[in-house]
């Protein structure tokens, strides 16, 4: 059913500018720098992202774990869809365990000549009934957990933003009920090459799977036009999309000149981006095997001469990481990881592995901390205009998979300190060799640190029963699930 009011009338895209033209200036320090920007806010992590679909003029790539159909996807799809009316040749790849959309409406997207979905490893989800399933999850134990957890944003090949974030309500703060604290980096330029190469090796391989392998469009009745028009009534509709969050947007141009100036915007001459290949492991180690992004994180840990600070979601701990930690705080490192409590997580079988091993992590002489849902910061960074509806005070949980090592190197990207990340799912992480943007990084980080933004865990002391009673039984639940796929 079509909105009856055409809210879109008054909205227009500034012709008067181009991508190209407002990267212009910088456009020789793209050639041998990365210009590096961080973003804590959702706000200004959608913002961009919006504004960069908006203004593209040849391409965008993306690849997601996650992209809902919820209030943010909905309105991030019409944008894409806007820039394919416009000749942008638009590719996604998402992977298939999480995908919640029906085969339909993809295969409506699917159609557009500018706009092509890929689906990957569709083996438990897309296509599939329930006998299918049941015999996937049967015979394919390992391949089903093989997934890509990989986040990149491309446009034009010259911008990417990556991090945390996957396309839903909670990654921007538009959620009522429960967020994200999670952390995006914008790149400019310079490593922008190497990701738009690791985005086309995942488009081109053969776990990347064409939708109409997948679904038949003739099997379905796909009213095309219809969809289209109800999606871009829907973004214009200002109750779906604040006003004031819009009006961002028409200022990017703006922003990108004063971000330009700030000293949080920094050109950096080394910036390493890694990601896994996909498939990840050939599977002769089982459900073991490493990756790129292990090798290079273990690396580093183990290189660290003065202190090391994590913030990872889910802390699922094992012998080999008990022994790099140990051995990392006997050479004298400082090592501080905060992470979710049980009160502000959104995965029980993940906190209740990281239980197993609290005490155990906790003896290698690590410092914990466990986010608070009313974390204060949550006010620094959540969406002004969710501030400004009254009546709601939404639970934050950690989301942000970052490091800092020796205030010299910052790490920011999607890989969370559990054996899934380290040996099933692909990831990628953005290494930046810059004593400006790793303290920058740290001083934020120990702002979730505080007293009044997380606990600290101890051997005496854990925070388990500021959780409700019925979470703290649930959670006792979860032992059966195997650590390695956590």
């Amino acid at each position: 059913m079509l909105p009856e009011e055409d809210f879109c009338a008054s909205i227009h895209r500034d012709d008067s500018t181009t991508l190209s033209e407002q990267l212009l200036p910088i456009s020789e320090k793209m050639e041998s720098k990365t210009g590096v920007y961080t973003m804590e806010e959702g706000d200004e992590s959608m913002v961009a992202r919006a504004w960069l679909t908006e203004y593209a003029e040849s391409t965008i790539d993306i690849q997601y774990f996650i992209y809902s159909t919820d209030n943010i996807g909905l309105i991030a799809t019409d944008y894409l869809l806007r820039a394919a009316d416009r000749g942008v040749k638009v590719r996604i790849l998402v992977d298939d365990i999480m995908v919640d959309a029906l085969v339909e409406d993809l295969l409506i997207l699917d159609a557009h000549e500018n706009l092509s979905i890929k689906i990957y490893n569709p083996n438990i989800n897309l296509g599939k009934n329930i006998f299918t399933k049941l015999a996937s999850a049967g015979s394919n134990f390992a391949g089903i957990n093989q997934r890509m957890h990989n986040k990149t944003f491309t446009v034009d090949g010259k911008v990417v933003i990556t991090g945390g974030r996957n396309i839903a309500d909670e990654y921007f703060d538009y959620d009522h009920e429960y967020n994200f604290r999670d952390r995006d980096v914008l790149l400019v330029g310079g490593v922008s090459n190497e990701i738009q190469e690791s985005f086309n090796t995942f488009w081109g391989h053969d776990l990347s799977v064409e939708l109409e392998q997948l679904a038949d469009p003739n099997d379905y009745e796909l009213s095309i036009d219809t969809t289209y028009l109800w999606l871009h009534q829907y973004a214009c509709n200002p109750d779906n999309f604040w006003p004031q969050v819009r009006e961002k947007i028409s200022q990017v141009p703006l922003a990108f000149k004063n971000i330009s100036a700030s000293g949080k915007f920094q050109w950096v001459d080394s910036v390493e981006y890694v990601s896994d290949i996909p498939g990840k492991n050939d599977g002769s180690k089982g459900l073991w095997g490493g990756g790129a992004t292990t090798d290079k994180l273990l690396d580093l840990v183990k290189n660290a001469k003065k202190s090391i600070s994590i913030q990872t979601p889910y802390l699922v701990t094992t012998e080999l990481s008990h022994e790099l930690f140990r051995a990392a705080t006997q050479r004298g490192v400082e090592v501080k990881i905060l992470t979710n409590s049980l009160a502000s997580t959104d995965n029980l079988e993940a906190f209740n592995g990281y239980m197993r091993d609290r005490i155990t992590l906790l003896e290698t002489g690590v410092q914990i901390f466990e986010f608070k849902p009313d974390a204060e910061v949550r006010y620094n960074v959540m969406t002004g205009a969710l501030q400004d509806s009254i009546g709601f005070s939404p639970i934050f949980g950690l989301h942000a998979k970052s490091m800092v090592i020796d205030q010299k190197t910052a790490i920011i990207g999607t890989f969370n300190l559990d054996p899934r990340s380290a040996n099933l799912n692909t990831e990628c992480i953005t290494i930046i060799h810059s004593d400006k943007i790793a303290k920058d990084l740290y001083e934020t980080m120990e702002i979730d640190f505080k007293t009044e933004n997380s606990w600290e865990t101890t051997l005496e002391f854990n925070p388990d029963k500021e959780a409700s009673l019925d979470k703290q039984r649930k959670v006792r639940t979860r032992n059966l699930v195997p650590k390695s796929i956590l």
